[in-house]
């Protein structure tokens, strides 16, 4: 958890490893709602075009999202959130599965609001998953 008197403009967020398998799609899916095959049948998300089956574009965005309210140190921290879903998180069904690698570079602070603003870059393999991510967090003094 990070305190407002500690962080800089500048202040890295610290790499963030998440690994994603077909079954946190799975369980994703029913939580959601969103049973699209091509986040769970394999022939399927070939036959429309994608290299395997893909994690949920939201779960992407979710799993950041706990990434940033652990940085802020509660998940009321997070106050704005914003992404564009860039290339898809690609899960394929090995024993390892994918992993997302999440870090944040702080590019305003305001005292007077209590809140740092953080441009976050995701990745998986070789692909920036999110574009134009950007949080404002408010952050405990």
């Amino acid at each position: 958890m990070a305190t407002l008197t500690d962080v800089q403009v500048g202040d890295e967020l610290g790499e963030k490893r998440i690994n994603v398998q077909r079954i946190n799609l799975v369980m994703y899916a029913g939580a959601s709602g969103d049973f699209n095959p091509i986040h769970w049948n394999e022939r399927f998300a070939k036959v429309v075009g994608l290299p395997d089956v893909i994690a949920h574009g939201m779960y992407t965005m979710a799993q950041v999202g706990r990434v940033l309210s652990n940085y802020a140190g509660d998940p009321a921290g997070v106050v704005d959130y914003s992404v564009r879903f860039t290339k898809p998180v690609v899960v394929p069904d090995d024993d390892k599965g994918a992993t997302i690698v999440v870090n944040g570079t702080v590019v305003e602070k305001d005292d007077s609001a209590g809140t740092v603003t953080v441009d976050i870059h995701a990745t998986s393999g070789e692909d920036e998953v999110l574009g134009k991510a950007r949080a404002v967090l408010r952050l405990a003094s």
